[in-house]
């Protein structure tokens, strides 16, 4: 069973803090990883301040070694809109880090109303944090005045699938994410290898991704010489299908044969839908889910634009103890990971091996 770079992380962690300093090379034999691949995990931890090299061996760092001898161990918090779905897979990336720091993750979760944002951080605050994972609720074109608040937070915080205005103060905090205009451009680039010249969106407006897959969309389109297509506005997730399924059927009428979901639910519920009105993926029409939580569950399987979202939480985590650790004199941080293209049946490309 192949293991994640999260888990060998947690495990090349653990071995250092049983054994002291060891050399790579018994690193490896030790958790039985090619060292090839230990060299650039330990690479990666070292990066992170989690972890110091020399002379071809590892141990932890002074300050490490003694919060495992008996100090007080980092305590970070992390701030989300929901969990389920999505964001399971950021927690999830995020508490395997902070697990192979010796970290301890607190979790708190803020509905998508921005005034429940502060009283939840204030409430995790309590719980006394060395830093916070915060995903607060913005969109694009958010006022730089409703975002200023996080620049008052008494410990260092680093926004998570957020960016502030750039013309905000808080535009200076760390940041990581997914680049979701480049995941569009992915799901674009091959449809059109597939010969479909334009491209039906349909997706939410309700959150921030939502937004950015907008965006991307408007700017692949206009990347690849698509042929544009007014976007199907999602104004109540999981309620609006019938209406959906019923614009793209105008269109394929028109002469679409290509549709890009924002979200996987939206996209899997509309699939037999569509069957009931005669188009079926991908024999009559290619579709392609955003986010890629359900998607391999599908029937058809859907291909789907696969945001890396353990690996968003993993970096936050491992930013955040940079920044505790270098303080000011750290630069700032605004670190986009790319989305990933997991092909299966739904689009009409080859399957990918292990695309599940």
């Amino acid at each position: 069973m192949t293991i994640t770079a999260e888990e060998r992380r947690a495990r090349i962690l653990e071995v250092v803090r049983e054994l002291g300093t060891v050399r790579v090379i018994d690193l490896a034999d030790r958790i039985g990883i090619a060292a090839v691949t230990v060299r650039r995990d330990v690479a990666a931890l070292a990066e992170s301040g989690v972890l110091r090299r020399s002379h071809g061996s590892v141990s932890l760092p002074q300050e490490a070694s003694a919060a495992h001898s008996g100090g007080r161990d980092r305590v970070i918090g992390m701030l989300v809109p929901t969990f389920g779905s999505y964001f399971d897979e950021v927690i999830d990336g995020a508490r395997a880090a902070a697990a192979a720091a010796g970290a301890r993750l607190v979790l708190g979760i803020a509905s998508y109303e921005s005034a429940d944002d502060r009283a939840q951080v204030d409430q995790l605050l309590d719980s006394g944090l060395d830093g916070l994972l915060l995903t607060p609720n913005w969109h694009p074109g958010a006022a730089p005045a409703d975002t200023t608040w996080v620049q008052d937070l008494p410990v260092p915080a680093v926004l998570v699938e957020r960016l502030a205005p750039p013309e905000s103060a808080a535009a200076g905090l760390d940041a990581v994410g997914s680049d979701h205009h480049h995941g569009v451009l992915l799901a674009l680039r091959h449809l059109l290898g597939l010969g479909h010249e334009s491209v039906l969106l349909a997706a939410r407006e309700d959150t921030w991704t939502a937004h950015q897959v907008r965006a991307g969309y408007e700017e692949g389109v206009r990347l690849l010489g698509l042929k544009p297509q007014p976007v199907i506005d999602i104004h109540r997730p999981g309620l609006d299908t019938e209406i959906i399924a019923t614009r793209i059927v105008e269109a394929v009428a028109e002469g679409v044969r290509a549709v890009l979901v924002h979200n996987d639910q939206e996209a899997i519920q509309l699939a037999p839908l569509l069957r009931s009105r005669g188009l079926h993926a991908p024999e009559d029409l290619a579709l392609i889910s955003y986010d890629d939580v359900f998607a391999a569950l599908a029937a058809p399987a859907l291909t789907a634009v696969a945001p890396p979202k353990r690996a968003v939480g993993a970096e936050a985590v491992e930013l955040m103890l940079r920044r505790i650790g270098g303080g000011p004199e750290l630069p700032v941080h605004h670190v986009r990971l790319l989305p990933a293209l997991k092909i299966r049946t739904s689009c009409g490309g080859a399957p990918e091996d292990g695309a599940g």
